[in-house]
């Protein structure tokens, strides 16, 4: 596989932004009542991820495949997960073109991910998903995560049956 795993850096926000909108668009609408507009507005902006790029507590990585970004991820290495003890890690998004799922990349931006938690010497990785992405779930429990939790998202414009959320965890 022709997949590379490259540092996402503050002069990409431009074409980060692109693929952020175009991916989240793919797959997502459904879960707002504007489509997804107002989550698009407020997370996936060049301002906005300018800002996030430059947060030395954030790390994202394209996944670029036969030589096109197909994806991204954005990684948390000091986040903890609440209740829990040990050094934590966070895979706060791990985002894919459709046209890019079902082909192994996936799995290789998670041992990516898995990679830079050992190396940092987490104690264990984890992230949320959506409770109704059955495939996202099934993903990630093949991966080794197990759902220890659940939250509840807040935001308005979010269909009000489609806010809950599993929180998985993996122990390295």
């Amino acid at each position: 596989m022709s997949l590379k795993i490259k540092p996402i850096k503050i002069e990409d926000a431009s074409a980060f932004s692109t693929l952020a909108t175009k991916i989240y668009y793919e797959h997502y609408p459904h879960f707002w009542y504007d489509g997804g507009n107002w989550y698009v507005d407020k997370c996936f902006t060049i301002s906005q991820l300018e800002s996030e790029i430059s947060d030395k507590n954030n790390l994202f990585y394209f996944a670029i495949y036969e030589n096109e970004a197909v994806g991204f991820l954005k990684l948390r290495p000091h986040n903890q997960l609440e209740n829990q003890t040990g050094d934590g890690f966070e895979l706060e998004r791990i985002y894919l073109l459709k046209k890019a799922t079902n082909k192994g990349i996936g799995e290789k931006l998670m041992d990516f991910a898995i990679e830079k938690a050992k190396k940092q010497q987490k104690d264990y990785i984890w992230l949320k998903t959506m409770d109704s992405s059955r495939a996202a779930i099934n993903f990630y429990q093949k991966q080794g995560f197990e759902i220890c939790g659940t939250a509840q998202l807040d935001f308005e414009m979010m269909k009000t049956e489609l806010r809950g959320m599993y929180i998985l965890k993996k122990e390295l």
